[in-house]
């Protein structure tokens, strides 16, 4: 898979899917040549051409031998230098001792190593075997100071990955600061180029925005301390041409939960420059004498079948190289979180009322959200108090866990291990304890303060305190929350000259507390959140193999978040809940089945109080939870397909689908936002299937009702698919059978489902319609 030619001095790595290609030009500079689709060889002849720009400063070597028509501004790099002649954006600036700031690394040597290697303190990608993956370290050297930086790239057997990351060495005899390290840095030839970036706020994570790449730098980052709602570490360079099954697409996205940057940099000469890593303002890091620094991991995937192609490599890379092996095909549980059922005000009485509820429905797991400890009644107290509320909880956690166990479902817990309350015993015993810059007032952020995680007794302190939960409970799931962004980041236990430390310190000690309590309770479902998907990266995922998407539960706003959420994990790892309404977050009224259809392509489960229904919609919920379970492989396993996306033209229609390894079924989702007068009819065309297989489509939902015999969890999904076409259909009436009932059921190949597609017909009569289709092969 790593292939070095001594003779031109190129490392090519490749599998079947890629190729990478960089080389030692005659000056030491480790240079770029190629990345995209797998060349069987490399023939030295994209080598960068000798050329003379004016005004580029020219090249000297440590001899002070001068190259006129060669300049580091000029040639595509691996990982450029500061101060020394290239203009465009540093992966590395160092701070000297005497305040000089230029740095010129050369290449020194290299390394093939089997396997994926670890990256000591931060999340990374893993093989089960060292069969799967090569890693390639290459060392470059700044010899006047004997500073090294380490490249490491892993290219892996199956997928059209590559990893990358750096690690800075100091061998000098001083300290050195880093103003700025980069994960990668990676330089590409002119071409025309778009660029995809998922912003957004609290309720609106995600949201997809594609532009031109112009000249200059464009940089998308978070300066909150983690990931964010703002600005997810996620970006895309696509070709203008690019669409959702064809046209190339690079997607970067970096391992990494903090404070980050990731930018995209086009120079004079239409050259391209991608960067990601670290937030570097405010940022420092002292290495002393023999000390070194790691940056985090970033994971990049290129596909030249378009956007769908380059998530889905992302999708199977995640699913087998970096979410947690033990989840990789475990079953998630159908859930009940009490949270939007009632916020603080429950009781123990009406806890069991919903337990008794949710066991007859179906549901496998009860969540108890925010206000089981301390003395909490409401958001401005007791957080870091992981005790139980007596007064709420008679006879204590162990007794409702032990009352749900009864009911044989599992019981999971809410905890926000980060944070700290102003009136808790905690802070009464340790003010220190929370992040807080001296002289200077603390600032609120839902009524709350930040631990500093960066203090290895503030870690121990919240760990022992949820292993005596743990302990207590038999806890089978933890919903592992973070609702404020981190200010005033200053920390006690370091000095004046570490505080530009204490941001990346912070995460590295958060990840020391999940890869403690996760290594000590490896079948806890762990699901991250963070006021919704505040913090939904990879760095998470490699701990947690699941993250609350957004606490916006709206079906319709939900569309265009878990779209631009698939762009770039696994719909298994997005936590996707049915909820009450009018929803609690916009007002709206959607139908009940509507709900489920877009909740069911995530991590599914339900946010509301199943007491308050009518029993009427009780069954329909029942139905649902039978339906899901029928189809949980598919719909946990499946390959995601996004057919119709709702960020383009009036965003009316979003449609995808789920399909298994087999391509002999498929679920297919089409949500209608807004019924509209003389509308034009809708063709939708599939993706994921045989062309020369025979399918049969059934329609499962639409107009808010669910299909006759639709739920019946025996008989399986091929009993149940036929017995609503029974029901319901008229086969004589081809695609337009079940016209009168609004259900559609025909025959069709692969090749017509994918490339002529069929009409949406009949035409949705109401605002909010959600319809599935069961996509089946005939055998």
């Amino acid at each position: 898979m790593i292939h070095y030619n001594d003779k031109n001095k190129t490392f090519h790595l490749q599998n079947d899917q890629i190729s990478y290609v960089m080389k030692v030009d005659e000056y030491g500079v480790l240079s770029h040549c190629y990345f995209g689709s797998r060349l069987p060889r490399y023939s030295n002849y994209l080598s960068y051409p000798v050329i003379h720009r004016d005004f580029e400063v020219d090249f000297v070597d440590q001899n002070q031998k001068t190259k006129r028509d060669w300049s580091l501004g000029n040639i595509l790099q691996e990982f450029p230098g500061y101060n020394h002649g290239d203009y465009r954006h540093p992966a590395l600036i160092l701070r000297q001792m005497d305040g000089s700031s230029v740095t010129d690394f050369r290449y020194h040597s290299y390394e093939i190593i089997k396997g994926a290697s670890s990256i000591e303190g931060l999340p990374h990608a893993y093989v089960d075997s060292s069969e799967l993956a090569e890693t390639l370290k290459v060392r470059l050297v700044d010899p006047i100071h004997l500073w090294f930086v380490d490249l490491y790239y892993t290219v892996f057997r199956n997928h059209p990955i590559i990893t990358r990351w750096a690690v800075f060495r100091n061998e000098s005899e001083e300290p050195v600061t880093i103003e700025r390290m980069a994960s990668f840095s990676l330089d590409l030839s002119p071409r025309p180029s778009e660029i995809i970036q998922l912003n957004g706020a609290w309720g609106r994570e995600r949201m997809l925005e594609r532009e031109a790449v112009h000249r200059g730098r464009k940089v998308y980052d978070s300066k909150r301390g983690t990931s964010s709602h703002q600005q997810t570490p996620f970006m895309a360079l696509v070709s203008p041409n690019t669409t959702e099954n064809q046209g190339a697409a690079l997607g970067v996205q970096l391992v990494y939960s903090g404070s980050h940057e990731l930018s995209v940099e086009q120079d004079p000469y239409q050259q391209i420059r991608l960067q990601a890593g670290i937030q570097s303002t405010g940022f420092h890091w002292k290495v002393e004498p023999d000390q070194e620094f790691a940056t985090p991991q970033v994971v990049l995937a290129y596909s030249e079948d378009g956007l769908n192609g380059m998530s889905q490599a992302f999708h199977h890379f995640l699913k087998n190289h970096l979410i947690p092996a033990r989840f990789r095909d475990k079953e998630r549980p159908v859930l009940i979180n009490n949270w939007e059922g009632t916020y603080f005000a429950f009781t123990e009485e009406r806890l069991h009322a919903m337990v008794d509820s949710a066991s007859d429905l179906g549901v496998e797991l009860f969540v108890l959200d925010d206000g089981w400890f301390g003395k909490r009644d409401w958001d401005d107290s007791s957080l870091g108090d992981w005790f139980e509320y007596k007064t709420k909880l008679p006879h204590g956690l162990k007794g409702l866990a032990d009352y749900v166990h009864s009911k044989g479902m599992q019981f999971g817990l809410w905890f926000e291990p980060e944070m700290i309350s102003e009136d808790s015993e905690l802070y009464r015993q340790h003010p220190d304890f929370a992040l807080h810059t001296p002289g200077r007032a603390k600032s609120y952020g839902r009524n709350q303060y930040v631990l500093d995680m960066s203090r290895s007794d503030v870690q121990d302190h919240i760990y022992h305190q949820m292993v005596a939960v743990i302990e207590q409970t038999g806890l089978n799931y933890i919903k592992w929350d973070m609702n404020r962004h981190l200010s005033e980041v200053y920390s006690s236990a370091f000095p004046y000259d570490q505080q530009g430390e204490i941001a990346h310190r912070y995460m590295l000690g958060v990840y020391a507390l999940m890869s403690r309590i996760t290594s000590r309770y490896p079948e806890i479902l762990f699901e991250s959140c963070s006021g919704g998907g505040g913090r939904f990266d990879l760095g998470i995922l490699a701990y947690m193999p699941q993250v609350w998407t957004s606490d916006n539960s709206d079906a319709v706003a939900r569309l265009k978040i878990q779209y631009g959420t698939s762009l770039m994990v696994p719909t298994n790892a997005m936590g996707a809940h049915v909820s009450a309404v009018p929803n609690h977050q916009t007002g709206r009224k959607t139908p009940l089945a509507s709900r489920a259809a877009v909740a069911f392509y995530g991590a599914f489960g339900y946010e509301l109080d199943f007491t308050k229904l009518t029993k009427s919609e009780q069954s329909e919920i029942k139905d649902q939870v039978a339906f899901y379970k029928n189809h949980r492989s598919l719909f946990q396993q499946g390959t995601f397909h996004r057919l119709h996306s709702p960020f383009e033209a009036d965003g009316n229609l979003t449609a995808w689908s789920l399909t298994n390894d087999s391509q002999t079924e498929s679920m297919v989702m089409v949500f209608q936002v807004l019924r509209k007068a003389s509308q034009p009819l809708q063709v939708l065309k599939l993706e994921g299937l045989k062309s020369e297989c025979q399918y049969r489509v059934t329609q499962v939902l639409g107009e808010g009702a669910w299909g006759a015999t639709l739920a019946k969890e025996e008989g399986g999904p091929e009993a149940e698919a036929m017995a609503l076409t029974e029901s319901v259909c008229d086969d004589s009436n081809s695609n337009n059978s079940g016209v009168e009932s609004g259900f559609q059921s025909f025959e069709a190949s692969g090749a017509e489902l994918m490339k002529a597609g069929f009409y949406l017909y009949p035409q949705v009569t109401k605002d909010f319609v959600g319809r599935l289709f069961y996509v089946e092969a005939i055998k």
